[in-house]
């Protein structure tokens, strides 16, 4: 079943705040990368490539957690648990705008080495479960 963000939390994700995603490695150790995110609903959105360790994580297991924690308030945080789906479709939309988002600048100003990288992947985050500080 779907878990639905507080307001706080939404308010929070649609500013440009880095959050941190932990996936599961082959042999079940955690794997966590700071990323930047979306929010569309509910669903949060990340970019990443395909050949990246996550990307791959989540194909073979797609259980994952986002924590979000607030720069201005480092006590208020929230840790969302769900699973992913992923598509290369808007690939490269997506990581534009995430770009604008936290740079000001589409990806291939802010990154040009980075621009030319394998084939981007959404990500797309449907939380299962929300715990911490950000949940009322």
């Amino acid at each position: 079943m779907a878990a639905h963000l507080s307001d706080q939390l939404r308010r929070l994700l649609d500013r440009p705040v880095f959050v941190t995603v932990t996936t599961v490695q082959p042999d079940g150790r955690p794997q966590a990368s700071p990323v930047w995110v979306k929010r569309d609903g509910d669903d949060l959105l990340i970019s990443t490539t395909v050949d990246r360790r996550k990307a791959k994580n989540l194909e073979r297991d797609p259980r994952l957690s986002v924590v979000v924690i607030d720069p201005d308030e480092p006590y208020s945080y929230a840790e969302v648990r769900g699973t992913a789906t992923m598509t290369t479709e808007g690939g490269p939309e997506l990581i534009d705008e995430l770009s604008v988002k936290y740079s000001g600048k589409p990806y291939a100003e802010f990154n040009p080495a980075s621009a030319r990288d394998a084939q981007r992947v959404v990500v797309r985050i449907t939380p299962e479960k929300v715990v911490g500080t950000l949940v009322s």
